[in-house]
């Protein structure tokens, strides 16, 4: 499949596979799962903010063992102020390094209804926070004045800039990040999707990083039934509504990888072929099996 093991050269000359978690009970939890991840090979581990869990840098920044490269996917964006983000990021990477940074606006219901912050505009949001992030990350100073920001300051920390990648769906959203990013991130997404509205709208060379949710499952007809109950409020995001219209699909558990071994290795080829560059492999069950198809 044109895996890419760690030591084999940089994530353009073949997929590389990574794995995370959903919503770790603990960071003991996500400390053994990345070690884990460094002694099967993969190239990534990575982590993601749900509103009201761990904060994923701070996790990344705890781990011992882990693979070369970390990455969040993603940090939500209203809650943190581009030089704060900026700074964490850098402080992490001068640390530890390997840091790929994913950020994006996440959703209304989280920003406005949790946090009582505006979820005013949040793509021009988006804009005038790369436009602040970006160059911070790259050791330039920042005098900006816009909507949202303003910012004149230089961050006094030394490190190689992180990778930078923003969560995108939509078409503007994705117009963005082939603008003012590195790359995608995407979840819910199949590699139809990818192929047919991602990968069109990326710059040549850009990563996308989606992510591949999985369950073994001998009866997959029931099994996702019984996950699509589960997934109802995912579905009803605007973003993640509107991208799954887009594919013809009635909810993010459309989305699963559920199925048998080959089902599994099936997928993982089809997301390669679809354009992906970067697969975070999350299993629900029978993780060590999983990851073990998936680097065979």
């Amino acid at each position: 499949m044109g895996l890419v093991r760690p030591g084999a050269g940089d994530w353009d000359e073949g997929m590389r596979i990574g794995t995370g978690l959903i919503s770790p009970p603990s960071p003991a939890e996500v400390v053994s799962a990345a070690a884990d991840a460094a002694d099967r090979g993969l190239a990534g581990f990575w982590t993601n903010q749900n509103p009201g869990g761990w904060d994923p840098l701070t996790l990344l920044a705890s781990l011992g063992r882990r693979p070369a490269e970390v990455g969040t996917a993603i940090v939500a964006t209203y809650p943190r102020h581009p030089v704060t983000t900026a700074t964490e990021a850098l402080t992490l990477q001068a640390a530890a390094g390997g840091l790929t940074l994913g950020v994006g606006p996440s959703h209304a219901w989280y920003v406005q209804d949790q946090l009582g912050l505006p979820y005013t505009s949040p793509l021009r949001h988006t804009r005038e926070y790369l436009t602040v992030l970006r160059p911070l990350l790259h050791g330039r100073p920042v005098r900006f004045d816009g909507e949202f920001f303003t910012v004149d300051t230089r961050l006094e920390i030394t490190a190689p800039a992180p990778g930078l990648l923003l969560s995108a769906l939509g078409p503007r959203m994705l117009e963005l990040a082939h603008d003012l990013a590195d790359g995608v991130a995407a979840a819910w997404v199949t590699p139809d999707m990818v192929a047919r509205h991602i990968a069109p709208r990326t710059a040549p060379g850009a990563r996308i990083v989606a992510q591949a949710v999985t369950l073994l499952s001998p009866d997959p007809d029931r099994a996702r039934a019984e996950f699509a109950g589960q997934l109802t409020a995912v579905g009803r995001m605007p973003a993640y509504r509107a991208s799954l219209d887009r594919a013809g699909l009635s909810g993010p558990a459309d989305t699963l990888v559920i199925g048998d071994d080959t089902t599994v290795t099936d997928a993982v080829k089809r997301y390669q072929d679809a354009g992906v560059t970067d697969l975070i492999v999350v299993p629900l069950n029978e993780r060590s099996r999983t990851l073990d198809l998936v680097l065979a």
